[in-house]
């Protein structure tokens, strides 16, 4: 009998299989469907463990929880037995079963000797890493599988910075999970009786608490809020996520009171019933608030994913219409109203840097500079932001002022150390708040600092291509590339070639190259590490809007054309 096989029996015949996944292992009857399930183990990266719920080895469900857990308590175990005492704060979302795999995670831990801090209720990821910070936690786990489908579920381990997992780290990690062969074998804990021992502490309105005042402090102009809060027009949607009590509860006590919820979105619904997608990216996810904001006259819309990590708007315009911002738009936006405000009220400090990741517009770096502070850049993904910040704070070298990246992503305070849709909801609206005072929205404000920095475009395309097949395409794409680099695309010459795999700039090695043009344009390609899929991100600059946009669209015609060329 073949491996996954016997894996299936052992599975389906396990005498201490719960009824539900047993009942769903015997009605299968495709062998492929099955051999899906159990051919490999879900694998454990830096992002921890996403998949599809369900029984077997490779799904999401209590079982493979508990050997992810049991995994991170011999870690943290081996780390430090200091750890037990420390502990690990654990948050949840609006996900089918994420309370059950949050309460399942928090038995393993207990099992295992070491102190957990279980939120009572759902939270946003942003407040698990600030719950390890305030909590002096050895880390965090968050079930979340973010903006993905409503079968998906999630398991993301922080550090005790309150930042993601390193690769060091989650190799490390994944290889106590790999030692492990049974999941079926793990001792864990009933959460009644971690409670009844001490092991596990509910936690909730103190760390409310403790995090909404940390971001009242946040508030760069109250004078502004106090002039036109009640007057600026606010619609928000938590896409039926984490996002409205913390959202509401920031934008209220900050004096933004002119708020108005999108009721359809506003319950938490696993299903996501009302969107095709839970993502603040796409504008399809804003079809209810924008109908919302139409009858209202909203001056602006409000978006969080169902972690409230990210962050959609869109601003009404001179048509009444509501087009959206882009990632690179709102985190120039509020990197240049922060350094505005900071600048007039002589709190810049000499030392401040902002971060933004590889992929993200240069139009940031045209503000940071203007205003003499300095622009780090980092690989993609926010847990190389918190990396930085944290560097920064051993060393003292730099003041961080803020982090973004162009997939909606953005941090003002650094008692989180991952991105925090809260944080850039609450800013965004002071902002816009500020702005009417003046008479001014958001797209004039935009207008006003592309006229200053320059006119940038910014687009992406995603090449999809499935099976073992579609890697080795995207592999041959990327050695084309590197072994027979372009010198001219769509009429500009390429100034530079960066390839992050050879650990450029200061950054760890990544398979990433990106093209700088002579303009000062450029686009990357950069491939997936899970999933057979490349990303072309493409950015131009131009001094007026028409010619930047038809210099964006001509590049991606033909790099698209040629990309797709060299896959076949």
């Amino acid at each position: 009998m073949s491996q996954w096989k016997d894996a299936y029996h052992h599975w389906s015949s396990h005498p201490a299989m719960l009824p539900a996944l047993r009942e769903e292992l015997l009605a299968l009857t495709d062998e492929t469907e099955i051999e899906d399930r159990f051919y490999t183990h879900l694998q454990f990266g830096t992002a921890g463990l996403r998949g599809i719920i369900g029984a077997g080895t490779n799904r999401i469900n209590l079982y493979t929880i508990r050997r992810a857990t049991h995994g991170f308590a011999r870690y943290l175990l081996r780390q430090d037995e200091a750890n037990k005492a420390k502990g690990v704060a654990i948050a949840y979302d609006s996900r089918h079963h994420s309370a059950d795999f949050a309460r399942e995670a928090a038995g393993a831990l207990a099992c295992c000797g070491i102190k957990v801090y279980l939120f009572e209720e759902m939270r946003p990821t942003p407040m698990l890493s600030f719950a390890v910070r305030h909590l002096g936690a050895a880390g965090g786990i968050v079930i979340t599988a973010s903006h993905n489908p409503p079968e998906y579920n999630g398991y993301k381990v922080y550090n005790e910075h309150g930042g993601q997992i390193a690769e060091a780290a989650a190799e490390e990690i994944w290889q106590e999970i790999s030692a492990i062969t049974d999941e079926l074998a793990l001792p864990t804990l009933p959460v009644e009786e971690g409670l009844r021992q001490g092991l596990i502490q509910l936690i909730g309105e103190e760390i409310d608490q403790a995090y909404q005042s940390r971001l009242s402090a946040l508030l760069l102009n109250r004078e502004a809020v106090r002039q036109a809060g009640d007057r600026l027009r606010i619609v928000y949607t938590p896409l039926h996520g984490t996002g409205l009590v913390p959202v509401e509860r920031a934008l209220r006590e900050s004096g933004l009171t002119n708020l108005a919820i999108v009721r359809e979105q506003a319950v938490p619904d696993p299903d996501f019933s009302t969107v095709s997608s839970p993502n603040p990216e796409e504008p399809q996810a804003f079809a209810l608030a924008i109908r919302q904001a139409a009858e209202r006259e909203a001056d602006l819309i409000l978006g969080t994913d169902p972690d409230a990590d990210r962050l959609g708007v869109a601003v009404r315009d001179a048509r009444g219409e509501y087009p959206m911002l882009t990632g690179n738009q709102l985190g120039a936006l509020l990197l240049h109203y922060l350094l505005e405000q900071r600048q007039a009220q002589g709190k810049l400090p000499k030392n401040g840097i902002a971060i933004k990741t590889i992929v993200s517009s240069e139009l940031g770096r045209a503000v940071a500079d203007a205003y003499g502070i300095r622009m780090a850049e980092t690989l993609t993904g926010f847990k190389y932001i918190a990396e930085k910040i944290a560097e920064y704070e051993r060393s003292g070298t730099f003041t961080f002022l803020f982090g973004y990246e162009e997939s909606y992503g953005y941090l003002i305070g650094d008692f989180v150390r991952d991105k925090d849709a809260v944080q850039a909801a609450q800013l965004t609206a002071e902002m816009a708040a500020a702005y009417k005072a003046n008479g001014m929205s958001l797209l004039d404000a935009l207008e006003r600092l592309q006229a200053r920095f320059g006119y940038y475009t910014d687009l992406q395309h995603a090449f999809t291509c499935k099976g073992k097949e579609g890697v080795e395409m995207i592999k041959r794409v990327m050695q084309a590339l590197r072994n027979t680099p372009l010198s001219e695309i769509a009429g500009l010459t390429v100034q530079a070639i960066k390839d992050y795999l050879h650990s450029i700039d200061g950054l760890p090695p990544s398979n990433v190259l990106k093209y700088i043009l002579s303009d000062g344009s450029w686009f990357a390609l950069r491939p997936s590490g899970t999933e057979p899929k490349m990303k072309l991100y493409i950015s131009t600059v131009d001094a007026t809007a028409e010619r930047s946009r038809q210099k964006a669209e001509a590049l991606k015609s033909v790099l698209v054309t040629y990309l797709q060329y060299h896959m076949r």
